[in-house]
This record gives C-alpha cells, sequence and structure tokens, in this order.
C-alpha cells in the first residue's frame, strides 16, 4: 500500500506528551472521525449550515440507531428468560429388541395432556426413499383412545402405523423421527423380517406442547427476522445470525424440546468449517509470494485492457474451476486475484466478484464435487441403487450446465449493461480512502487496556485525521476522468509487470506444492473409498504442512487474516438451520410439496412434479442454506414416491441452486474475504444481481428438464 503522507502523525511529535494531551487527541478523534469521511466525498464546499444540517440529521439517526439497539437488548433478554425458563430435554434412549416373534410395547397414559408426541427411533434403518421390493421392515403403532363426543357414541380406539425399511447389510444406526398429533396411550414395535434374527434398536419418547402448524409458523417468523436485520444491514450478518440461533434455541425450549449444549454442538458441521479454516491458511500464506498480483497482471495482458473480456474470462475459469473443485476452495482462490485486478484498473471489484461468484454456483452444480449439495446426492444410498452415480449425475447435469453457463454471459452482460464498473473517483483517490479505512480498522482493533495502547489508538486516529484533510484538498481539485476502455493498455502492462511482480520464488514453490497436493487429495477423496479423509482434514493437514515448510515466524499475523466472523457466521447458521428443522419448517416444504403433486392427475405429475420442486427448491434455498434444504429434500423424495413418479427421474427433483447472499457458502465466502480487503458488499447489492440470475437460470434449466424427461423421455 502507497502512504500518501511520509509521517506517521503528521508531525515529529514525541510519544510522551502527557496524559492530558493524549486524552484531548483521543476525544479529537473519536468525534471527528464519524464525519470526516463522508463530508469529504458528499460535496466539494463546506459552510457552517452545511455542518449543522449534517449534525442534525447525524443526531436523527442515531436516536433512531439507539431505539432500535434497546429493542434488540429487549429481545435478547426475552430469548434469554425463555431459553433458560425450562430445562433440557432429558430423556433417556431405552435399548431394546424386536423380531418376528417377538414384539415391544410400552405405555404412555401420562403424555394425555400434551399436543404432540415426538418419538425417535434409531435402529439399522435403510433411510431415504422406500423401495416398495423390500420386504423387511420395522412397524411402529401407535394407539390412540378416541373420546365420545357428537359423531361417536362411545370411546374408540385407533391405531396410527409408521413403517421403517430395514437396511440389508444392518450396518449403518440411523435414528427416525416421527410426530403425532394425538393423545398416545401405548406404543408397540414389531419387526417383519424374512428370517428370525432379533434386530436391536433403542427408543426415545418426548411430549410437545405446541401443534406443527404453530411451530412451523414460528420458524418462519424468526427466519423472517433474521433476514430484516440481514437485508437492511441492522447488525452484522454473524450477529444476526447468532441471535436467530437464540430465538430459535428459545422457541424449542417453550414447546418443551430445548436441546442439550451437546447437542447444539454436533449440530455444527465441522467438516465446512475446518475445511474453509484451513483453506484460508493456506491463502492468507500464499498472498505472501505476490502471486495473486501477477495473476492479475496476467488476466489484464490477456484481456488487452478491456474491462469486459476480463471479467468473462475470470467468469468462465471460476466456472471451470468450481466444476471439480469445491466452490468456497474456488472462491477463496480467486477473491484475492479478482480484487488486486480490480485495484490496478481502478475497477469496483464488487462487481467482478458477485459475478464470478454465480458463475462459480453455476459452474459447480456441472459435477458430483463441485458443490456439497451435489455430494449429498450422489453419495445417498437408495439414489445410488436406482443407478444415480458419480458417472450418470455428471453426464446428465454437465449439458445442462454447459447451456446455463453460456446463456448466462449475455444476460449478466444485460443487467451490467448501466452500471459503472469503474470507480467514479480517480486512481489515487480510490487507494487513498482505501487507505483510511485500513487504518481506521487497525485503530478500532486496539483495545485501550493500558495507558501505551490508548497512545497508539490515538496516533492512529490521528494519521487517520491527517489523510482525510489530504483527501480533502484532492476532492476539491479533482476532475472526474472516465474512460470506457484504456487506450494505454500496452504502455500499462510494462509499468504493472515492473511493480508487480514475485516478490518471494521460495515460498511460492512451496504454496504451489502443497496446494497442488491438496487438490490432488479432494480428486482422490471423491473416487478412492480407502483414503479415510475428509475435505475438512485434508484443508487442515495442507495447512499444517505449508506452516512447516514456509516457517512462519509470526504466526499471529496469519491468524489476522482468517475470517473469523464468517467462520463464526456458518456455525451460528448450522445451528439456527437445524433448529428451525426441529420445528418442523423443511419437513412441512416437502410434505406440502407432496400434497401439491398428488393432487395432479397422474398422467401430469412428473412434469408438475419437475416445475413446482424445482421452483420450490430454487426459492427456498435462496432463504436456507442449500446444504441441509438438500439434504432434506433427499429424504423428501420418498414422500413423492407414492406420485407414481419413475425412479430414474428423481434426481430433477432434488437440485437446488440459490440466488441470495446467504443461499450459500461460496456467496458468505465471498462476501466475508471482500470485506476483510474493504469491499464489502451488502445483501442487497447480491440480491439485485444474483436473483435475476437464479430466475433466468431456473427457467433455461426447467426448459431442459422439461425437453429431456417429457419430450425425449430420457432416463439416466
Amino acid at each position: 500500500m502507497t502512504l500518501h503522507d511520509p509521517s506517521f502523525v503528521g508531525g515529529e511529535e514525541p510519544w510522551n506528551n502527557g496524559s492530558l494531551d493524549v486524552e484531548r487527541r483521543y476525544r479529537l478523534g473519536s468525534e471527528v472521525t464519524s464525519l470526516s469521511l463522508s463530508r469529504s466525498s458528499s460535496s466539494e464546499k463546506y459552510d457552517p449550515l452545511d455542518n449543522l444540517n449534517l449534525s442534525f440529521r447525524l443526531t436523527r439517526i442515531h436516536h433512531i440507531s439507539n431505539l432500535f439497539f434497546l429493542k434488540y437488548i429487549g429481545d435478547v433478554i426475552l430469548f434469554q428468560l425463555s431459553f433458560s425458563m425450562y430445562p433440557d430435554r432429558d430423556n433417556p434412549w431405552r435399548m431394546l429388541a424386536v423380531s418376528p416373534t417377538e414384539s415391544f410395547s410400552m405405555n404412555v397414559t401420562d403424555f394425555r395432556d400434551n399436543a404432540l408426541l415426538k418419538l425417535q427411533v434409531a435402529g439399522p434403518f435403510a433411510g431415504g426413499m422406500m423401495d416398495p421390493t423390500n420386504q423387511e421392515y420395522i412397524l411402529i403403532q401407535v394407539e390412540q383412545t378416541e373420546q365420545a363426543g357428537q359423531r361417536r357414541r362411545r370411546t374408540q380406539q385407533v391405531i396410527h402405523n409408521w413403517t421403517i425399511p430395514l437396511h440389508a447389510e444392518r450396518k449403518d444406526q440411523i435414528v427416525q423421527t416421527k410426530t403425532f398429533e394425538i393423545d398416545p396411550i401405548a406404543i408397540t414395535i414389531q419387526a417383519f423380517l424374512q428370517d428370525n434374527e432379533v434386530v436391536p434398536l433403542s427408543m426415545t419418547h418426548q411430549s410437545l406442547y405446541v401443534s406443527v402448524e404453530t411451530q412451523v409458523a414460528i420458524a418462519g417468523i424468526i427466519l423472517t427476522g433474521v433476514y430484516v436485520l440481514i437485508i437492511f444491514e441492522i447488525v452484522h450478518r454473524t450477529l444476526a445470525a447468532m441471535l436467530g440461533s437464540l430465538a430459535a434455541l428459545a422457541a424449542l425450549a417453550i414447546i418443551g424440546d430445548r436441546p442439550s449444549l451437546v447437542t447444539v454442538v454436533e449440530w455444527i458441521d465441522y467438516e465446512t468449517l475446518a475445511l474453509l479454516f484451513g483453506m484460508m491458511m493456506l491463502v492468507a500464506i500464499f498472498s505472501e509470494t505476490g502471486f495473486f498480483d501477477y495473476c492479475a497482471v496476467k488476466a489484464y495482458h490477456l484481456s488487452r485492457g478491456r474491462v469486459w473480456p476480463m471479467i468473462i474470462i475470470l467468469c468462465l475459469i471460476a466456472a471451470i474451476l468450481s466444476a471439480f473443485l469445491d466452490n468456497v476452495t474456488t472462491m477463496m482462490l480467486f477473491t484475492p486475484v479478482t480484487i488486486r485486478l480490480c485495484e490496478v484498473l481502478n475497477l469496483d471489484p464488487r462487481h467482478v466478484l458477485i459475478a464470478e461468484v454465480i458463475f462459480t454456483n453455476i459452474g459447480g452444480a456441472a459435477t458430483a464435487v463441485g458443490d456439497p449439495p451435489n455430494v449429498i446426492i450422489v453419495s445417498n444410498q437408495d439414489l445410488r441403487r436406482e443407478g444415480i452415480d458419480f458417472a450418470s449425475f455428471t453426464g446428465y447435469m454437465f449439458l445442462g450446465i454447459c447451456l446455463v453457463l453460456f446463456t448466462s454471459f449475455p444476460f449478466l452482460r444485460m443487467l451490467y449493461w448501466n452500471k459503472k464498473l469503474y470507480n467514479k473517483e480517480s486512481i489515487e483517490i480510490v487507494e487513498l480512502k482505501h487507505e483510511i479505512l485500513v487504518w481506521r480498522q487497525t485503530a478500532q482493533r486496539i483495545n485501550p487496556a493500558s495507558r501505551e495502547e490508548t497512545a497508539v489508538k490515538c496516533l492512529l486516529m490521528q494519521k487517520v485525521l491527517n489523510l482525510e484533510s489530504l483527501l480533502r484538498k484532492m476532492m476539491k481539485t479533482f476532475q472526474r476522468q472516465i474512460s470506457q476502455e484504456d487506450k494505454n493498455w500496452e504502455q500499462n502492462i510494462q509499468e504493472l509487470q515492473k511493480k508487480h511482480r514475485i516478490t518471494d520464488k521460495v515460498l511460492l514453490v512451496k504454496c504451489v506444492s502443497v496446494l497442488g497436493v491438496v487438490i490432488f487429495m479432494f480428486f482422490l477423496n471423491s473416487f478412492v473409498p480407502r483414503i479415510h479423509l475428509d475435505l475438512g482434514w485434508i484443508a487442515i493437514l495442507g495447512a499444517l504442512w505449508l506452516l512447516v515448510l514456509a516457517d512462519i515466524q509470526d504466526f499471529e499475523i496469519i491468524l489476522h487474516r482468517v475470517e473469523w466472523a464468517t467462520l463464526l457466521f456458518f456455525a451460528g447458521l448450522f445451528v439456527l438451520m437445524e433448529a428451525l428443522a426441529q420445528l418442523q419448517l423443511i419437513d412441512y416444504i416437502g410434505e406440502q410439496t407432496a400434497l401439491l403433486i398428488k393432487a395432479v392427475p397422474e398422467d401430469q405429475r412428473l412434469a408438475i412434479a419437475i416445475i413446482l420442486v424445482m421452483w420450490v427448491s430454487a426459492l427456498a434455498s435462496s432463504l436456507i442454506d442449500n446444504i441441509p434444504f438438500t439434504a432434506t429434500m433427499v429424504r423428501g423424495v420418498s414422500l413423492i414416491s407414492c406420485c407414481s413418479i419413475p425412479h430414474k427421474h428423481r434426481l430433477t427433483l432434488v437440485q437446488a441452486r440459490n440466488g441470495t447472499l446467504i443461499g450459500a457458502s461460496a456467496n458468505v465466502v465471498c462476501a466475508g474475504i471482500a470485506e476483510q480487503h474493504g469491499y464489502g458488499f451488502s445483501f442487497m447489492e447480491f440480491f439485485k444481481l444474483g436473483f435475476p440470475m437464479m430466475i433466468m437460470t431456473c427457467m433455461i434449466a426447467m426448459c431442459y428438464l422439461l425437453a429431456t424427461h417429457i419430450g425425449l423421455g430420457w432416463n439416466m
């Protein structure tokens, strides 16, 4: 970064000017900082009346923000009280064994005053779709007594059946959960097997105080509240996810299903967090080599100084890489390159990054390893038995994704038609503003716990004031000149190549070697089942190897570059989504979708199912993270199996795309890295570009699915 002021604090003042001078400068920095930068970018003329109006508006905004803050404090206190007033569910698992000759039964007459019975059974179940040819299953009967009323003269006993298919190999322990909206009196478990063998099971049950519809309504309100916080940027998205998780846990406590701390921790997907953390460490060390600056200059050279060819090249490379790598990894590698390239060309990195992450999501759907939802689909054993493996998935999806990919470029150009990709200021002003932002963020990270730390923070704030004064002088003499095409690109390339070179070739060789091994292991993990290392372990081990080989002395610098806010956001999001699933929200979406499909005539069900489920998946995965939603929809295919839909067509019913900032992990990672570099984009900025692209790609995908399945009658 180029420093525009040679002195650090604007003079040769000593560090020990006394406590009064330190306090005076600290107050000066805290009072002026909130006004100075906004004044410098708003107008070139300043008078006392403008300053008075600006101060009035800021005071009004401050009062409004205080009201919002008090409301949040009240909501948090309410959530905490609701969560702390109810104990954890203490329902021990009961071990039992059933066979064709021996059944199990128990009385649950103490549940009659409650609204729901939640029954959980663990055993060697098949899971997923129910195979009609499977003759081995567990039958659970819940008996209910309906009291006499206007329609019934005497008391009558009603039995509700729940059938769970068993796995042929009896190896995996799967937990199945079902909620009964009845007042039960007895539970009976029977086994129907071909041989006279014993099946070990474990069971637990509990009462819930709220109906399913009420739980879904509560979950919808919580999800809406989280989106309001994120869309209007009332709080940071990480805090919004944590508040939503607290509200969902409080709702579970109120209905009588409060999870324990161990259960909540188990809801977090540590493999994803380990993958993100390991790749963040690798990228942080990689950035020390100057490789990203070198790639930015090369991309500028390939585009011959033209902006749109460069954007198309970046998007196409990102889409191709994300088809073979996880799209989170692709964006972690591409985001620093893109930011540095845009800084060199005086472009706004946010628009380019949004375009890249959109095409990363499109390219990630082409293969079975490009996106976590694809891995969930291919890993499902029931779908694999139906012939949906890596080759069939890739062969079927690749053609459709290529069609979507090449039709998306002109649509993206149309969306960016009236957008100014160039910054409205000169590159000197942009760099100075970015430098001011970095100095301010550095000062805000210092906790003034001692006198020395307070003095350092005051010096940094004084540095910000000096740079802002210089910025105001530059804004007064600035004449805006925006060029749509760089005519001196050859001369600029020569200057950029002299300035941006590989700074550490030895470290570059080490980074490329370790990253190459990590990517190779990613591929090998998808094809060789004998490698017992998940993606998270591979990334963590790669980061450890690179730390050892690079001989990093100042480890804290690397840790400062890790996106801790992004990791906390994912942890909160995992807890939030699992809590919403416990509130029956995702299952309710799948059940209602299946009911709509059943209402259609049988000869039209396949076409309606393709249209309905694809759009439900697309819209729902824009609001809910697509990983838990896809996992639920794979299970929900069993509900659609009774709709006379052939097995071979069911892959079309579990394809989910996303068009909002938190709809996919790659979107959040890209936004976090961009925010760390000072180019963060909001929910609405992504939504204005991502959602129209999602609608267009879904339209093309729907036409492709209807043409192949209905018109051509393809079976994979």
